[in-house]
């Protein structure tokens, strides 16, 4: 990875590195996507919170703001080492870019290859204050042109985040033991599904809040439940739209995982998670949105190949309406990135 420098004493980049267990893994042995997610994220807690430290001043905790679109691009299996490296690529006043970068290696032949690439911002929270955000200390860049381009970065996903706040009233009822024997299969309401989780001591930073990548870990669970409810087939995550962590979930509460069906092409479906919080523990107050992201699965063979993806069953408005912004969010994606196919092929 490249090395812009950081002020003070804080590394550049960080390396973390594990063995895939069989309790990462899905019944096939593909290691969960929420496994890879929770690692990322924490690799990126650790560099941004010891950046965020690294001069003198109000201790923090790094807490993890928005996750950017993340692609799956090679699965990993029970028995390979994860090394997942951060670093810090831009910082704002406010707020810390960190780049990760996941190689799987097999340690009996050595070989190794790029499985995921992911962009998160973080935001340092006093441990005096939860509520206050401090300064970050800025890095030195090696050109001006990496700045530039990490401000212009900060920018997008700053207006993406309040674009998101403002569509994320949408209501969707947990469901826990619903009647599927009822339900005409490959419909959203066939394979929509919901987890119910309350929030210990293990789940939380130093802060008593929910780590990120815990969240992200249950929202692939959810996800993947889905998927699996409607191909009936082995099911991986393919990638993850830009996740945003609206608040803060806090200790004792119980939160709500809840996934629906809302797009399938030929070969993936697209499936939106949210999460909600109820905060009944020291400060009760009413359910609150926290987390919402939109998840990307592929059915695979027992061989590992790819599957046609049953098509999804639209029954209501509302279902339609998701489906056709789900099919516009698939066609953008697929237009960028064959542009930088393009664009690659050209160099």
């Amino acid at each position: 990875m490249s090395e812009p420098g950081a002020a003070g004493p804080s590394p550049a980049a960080i390396q973390v590195s594990r063995i895939m267990r069989p309790d990462d893994a899905n019944i096939a042995g593909n290691v969960h996507g929420g496994t890879i997610l929770k690692m990322i994220e924490e690799a990126g807690a650790i560099i941004s919170t010891r950046h965020c430290n690294s001069q003198a001043g109000e201790a923090c905790v790094a807490a993890l703001a928005r996750v950017e679109r993340t692609d799956f691009l090679s699965p990993m299996c029970i028995g390979e080492v994860a090394n997942v490296s951060a670093e810090i690529t831009y910082t704002s006043r406010h707020s810390v870019e960190v780049q990760v970068n996941v190689m799987s290696e097999n340690i009996l032949t050595g070989a190794k290859k790029l499985t995921n690439k992911a962009t998160l911002w973080y935001v340092p929270l006093s441990l005096k204050n939860v509520n206050k955000v401090l300064e970050v200390p800025p890095i030195q860049y090696a050109r001006k042109e990496q700045e530039d381009e990490g401000k212009k970065r900060y920018e997008e996903q700053k207006l993406d985040r309040l674009e998101t706040k403002q569509r994320n009233g949408d209501v969707m009822l947990p469901v826990i033991n619903p009647d599927r024997q009822t339900k005409e299969p490959h419909t959203v309401g066939y394979s929509q599904s919901s987890l119910i989780h309350l929030v210990g001591p293990s789940d939380c930073t130093l802060l008593g809040f929910v780590h990120g990548g815990v969240t992200m870990k249950l929202m692939d669970e959810v996800a993947g439940i889905v998927a699996a409810r409607h191909c009936k087939t082995n099911i991986v995550t393919a990638s993850v739209d830009a996740i945003n962590f609206h608040e803060k979930i806090k200790k004792g509460c119980v939160i709500t995982v809840s996934g629906r069906m809302t797009f399938t092409s030929n070969k993936s479906m697209e499936i939106e998670v949210f999460v909600d919080a109820d905060p009944f523990v020291d400060e009760p107050r009413e359910r609150y949105r926290a987390v919402s992201a939109f998840f990307t699965y592929v059915s695979l063979s027992k061989e590992g190949k790819p599957l046609p993806v049953p098509q999804l069953l639209t029954e209501t408005e509302d279902e339609k309406r998701r489906f056709e912004e789900g099919k516009g969010r698939y066609l953008q994606t697929k237009a960028k990135r064959q542009a930088q196919m393009q664009q690659a092929a050209q160099q």
